[in-house]
């Protein structure tokens, strides 16, 4: 095991004799390890640093990979003299389920970020077998004459797929969505390991040979530096951390740790034996936003959440609620359905085998309530007299839906002078002002309210009131109708007329 700020050797796990190839489970529990000559694959618990499991009867072993969720390990392996094939093997019993065919050499094994491919590289062959990993089957087989493939990684959206072709000097890029190749890049001589930066914006080979890494732009699929390594460096890999670049050079029995943001060794630890695998665990997902990020309480849309190491997502969260239908489309990108839940804000993660995203700003959801709409209506009525006339004013607030109104107020505007009484339970009156509180209001409902302003000599004239909803809960989405007015035209206190 290797500290990833110096490179330098922590810890040494027994794995046998003369293990092969290494992969990770994405949570990092587990390494498993091939051993060609014993045609066995040990399973080696990383806390206990021992091995708890040895599936036998393998030929041959050779590349192995772990699937996105963590659920499946792929094993390359002789079977004949030309004919390799991947045993494919459950991770929860440790036993063979499925034996897929290959192309001859099948020397490196790489799974699309929604784990739905598995990419094969064939040395002898000079091709690549492409494998449903549902179907456990071969859907195609892409031909790259005089290559010699020896490696390959998936970029994190899940779009290419490069390969170190060893024996012409160059990198082939294949389209994943077509399965062709579509650029080839001079790359130096032997290219061998190959690695992705988790943003995608690089690809790394090395070059044994020449004892240096190559830095490919994926951009414009051209080489942008070369950076002097260890003697014969074997393997590199992009930390999910995006924060460092490892190299393992076998004879010197070195790793060379390299700053992606200045292309620099920045650190060479010493291992104890020479290296050719370099393996890590699938960093923590997390989540930088949701799109759309509201919704109404009944859920069931369809969101799309974007962040960075989704691979293998298999639970997405909603609050406490689980969401369904998660598809995870790369490592940066995966859908879900909403799942019903009261009206309010919630933190949305994501849990894949590398863990539980943290909450983030970007990673919030808003069930927003559905609204109700009220539609405001004010009516005056006069009562004439010599002892006590007074105008009547009824305030409706008609809930028109769709939803329960919880709460609202509507306040009314009086002419200068004006004073209320006889106000309406819920109702206050201050200066020229009438504030009436409404408590819930079903749709389809019109609860009123009401308050007289007396006349005297000086209401003589017009006199016109205004009534508008002020608050309500939840959102009301019409405003045209949140506003009514009553004029009244008082000639005498025995004489008035209101519309």
């Amino acid at each position: 095991m290797v500290d990833p700020a110096t490179g330098a050797s922590t810890a040494t796990i027994p794995l046998g004799v003369r293990p092969w190839d290494l992969a990770v489970s994405p949570e990092g529990s587990t390494v498993y390890a091939t051993h060609r000559l014993e045609g066995t694959v040990s399973v080696v618990s990383t806390e206990t640093g021992t091995i708890t499991d040895t599936i036998a009867d393998i030929y041959l072993p050779w590349a192995v990979a772990v699937s996105p969720d963590g659920s499946q390990v792929y094993v390359g392996h002789y079977v004949s003299q030309g004919i390799h094939a991947i045993a494919v093997i459950s991770a929860a019993t440790n036993t063979v389920i499925a034996d897929v065919p290959a192309g001859n050499g099948a020397e490196a094994i790489a799974f699309t970020p929604d784990g739905k491919r598995a990419y094969v590289a064939n040395y002898y062959a000079n091709s690549v077998t492409v494998i449903d990993t549902a179907a456990q089957a071969v859907t195609t087989v892409i031909g790259l004459p005089n290559s010699g493939p020896s490696n390959l990684a998936v970029t994190p959206d899940g779009s290419a797929v490069y390969v170190p072709a060893y024996e012409n000097n160059t990198v082939q890029v294949i389209s994943t969505a077509t399965n062709t190749v579509t650029a080839t890049i001079n790359t130096g001589a032997r290219p061998r390991g190959m690695s992705i930066s988790p943003d995608g914006t690089k690809a790394y080979t090395t070059l044994p040979t020449e004892d240096a890494l190559t830095v490919i732009d994926t951009a414009t699929n051209t080489v942008s530096t070369t950076i002097p390594v260890g003697d014969n460096p074997v393997e590199v890999l992009a930390d999910p951390s995006g924060n460092a670049v490892y190299v393992s050079s076998s004879y010197s029995r070195s790793v060379s740790v390299i700053d992606p943001a200045t292309n620099t060794v920045t650190s060479t630890g010493t291992l104890s034996t020479g290296s050719a695998a370099l393996r890590t665990a699938q960093a923590p997902p997390a989540v930088t936003s949701i799109s759309p990020a509201t919704g109404t309480p009944a859920g069931g849309s369809t969101v799309t959440i974007t962040g960075t190491h989704l691979s293998g997502t298999s639970t997405v969260s909603f609050g406490t609620t689980p969401a369904t239908d998660v598809t995870v489309v790369n490592d940066f990108t995966v859908t879900a359905t909403v799942p019903a839940h009261t009206a309010g804000a919630v933190d949305v993660t994501v849990t894949t085998p590398g863990g539980t995203s943290a909450a983030s700003p970007g990673g919030q959801y808003t069930y927003l309530a559905p609204p109700a709409d009220i539609d405001v209506d004010l009516t005056a009525q006069p009562h004439l007299g010599i002892l006590v006339p007074y105008l009547t004013y009824t305030l409706t607030a008609h809930n028109t839906g769709p939803d329960t109104v919880t709460s609202a107020t509507l306040t009314t505007t009086l002419p200068p002078g004006a004073t209320a009484t006889h106000l309406s339970p819920g109702c206050t009156a201050t200066a020229s002002t009438v504030t009436c509180a409404y408590d819930k209001i079903a749709n389809g409902a019109a609860p009123n309210k009401s308050f007289r302003v007396p006349l005297h000599l000086l209401s003589l004239g017009n006199i016109q009131a205004t009534t508008t909803r002020t608050t309500s809960a939840p959102i009301d989405p019409d405003t045209a109708n949140d506003t009514a007015s009553a004029n009244c035209t008082v000639i005498s206190v025995i004489l008035a007329t209101c519309s």
